[in-house]
């Protein structure tokens, strides 16, 4: 398979939510004071697939009643914005939607100027990171195993990297990695959070082990993961890391839709065989609208003799790789050892192209 060519860095942009001219036209002069462009978006209907990926999202007060009928998430980074006289009462609505901030025009330009230089670039120079979901064709397709396997590989080349265990029903990624005995934060301590957290504070609370930190479940109670503390995890990741990676389940709620529209690329799972092909069809047609870059990983043995570009073919999607069988992977697991933790073998191989495609650099090697 000839090399796919890597992805360019994605700039993302502020989001502008408003059907108001006048108030457009304000707030395009002082993103161009910023130095930024934006995307714009008349209504949440339009917004919603930008909503979570922005780095910031104002919302005019003629949207803000629309926002919250449209249940859209809670994420950090949230503005209402509108003319003074236009947000009465202005601090009530903005809880409503999420948004951390009232900007009320004129007062307010001067701080919204800041606010859109903050966009155009990292103080330390580093860009966003790179997001790559993962998500299973059927139940047991090898989904989490692929997804520990790109956090390790990313881990070992030095990148900092953040891996999302956003299936309360896969078991665990801290099994997956061995990593069940190490202290730190879990989902249900972030869940009653609402979504508001300080980025560098959240990957500092997490199990880690050198450049890596995961997030995962607990052995407790199931609890619903809602869409508001995924987004704020994702922009700590986004903020702090330089590589997330989000293991998804089949059946996306919420949450797992917003982790879905925040990832550069995601990849299906699926088993070379025919019932694993049909299952996963109704996979890609859910997880579909929400990214623009989503591509099949065929994993053999194949009884049937199926070939990976037939099941590329049958789901309409691009062929990211494959994983031909490993039986000391297994056996690694069991013991606890993280997937692709030496650096050898087919899922090693894979790892280090799909995360070398992800972020531009080599990880061929990397110690």
């Amino acid at each position: 398979m000839p090399p796919r060519t890597p992805l360019p860095p994605r700039h993302r942009l502020p989001l502008l939510v408003t059907a108001d001219g006048d108030l457009l036209d304000e707030l395009l002069r002082l993103a161009a004071a910023g130095g930024t462009e934006v995307e714009l978006a008349a209504d949440p209907a339009a917004a919603r697939a930008r909503w979570a990926p922005a780095p910031l999202v104002l919302v005019g007060a003629d949207q803000a009643q629309a926002c919250l009928r449209a249940r859209l998430p809670r994420r950090s980074r949230t503005v209402l914005v509108g003319r003074s006289g236009h947000l009465d009462p202005g601090t009530e609505l903005a809880e409503l939607i999420g948004a951390e901030h009232v900007a009320t025009l004129p007062a307010a330009e001067p701080w919204l100027v800041d606010r859109f230089a903050e966009c155009t670039a990292d103080p330390s120079g580093n860009r966003p990171a790179r997001v790559v979901a993962v998500l299973g064709g059927r139940g047991g397709a090898g989904a989490s195993v692929l997804a520990g396997g790109l956090a390790v590989t990313a881990a070992r080349s030095h990148l900092r990297t953040l891996l999302v265990d956003a299936d309360p029903l896969g078991g665990g990624l801290d099994l997956v990695l061995g990593w069940e005995q190490l202290e730190g934060l879990r989902w249900p301590g972030l869940t009653g959070t609402g979504g508001r957290v300080d980025p560098p504070s959240l990957v500092r609370a997490l199990p880690s082990r050198g450049d890596l930190v995961v997030l995962s479940w607990d052995r407790g109670d199931l609890l619903p993961l809602p869409a508001e503390a995924m987004a704020a995890t994702i922009d700590a990741g986004r903020r702090g890391r330089d590589v997330v990676v989000l293991d998804l389940p089949r059946h996306l709620d919420d949450a797992a839709v917003v982790a879905l529209q925040s990832a550069d690329r995601a990849l299906v799972v699926v088993p070379a065989e025919l019932r694993a092909t049909a299952a996963a069809a109704r996979v890609v047609a859910e997880a579909a609208p929400h990214c623009a870059d989503l591509a099949v990983v065929v994993r053999g043995p194949a009884p049937g003799r199926l070939k990976a570009t037939e099941v590329a073919r049958a789901l309409g999607l691009p062929l990211a790789g494959t994983l031909r069988p490993e039986p000391g992977l297994c056996r690694g697991l069991e013991r606890g050892e993280a997937p692709a933790a030496a650096g050898k073998g087919p899922l090693a191989a894979l790892c280090q192209r799909i995360v070398g495609e992800l972020t531009g650099e080599s990880t061929t090697g990397a110690a």
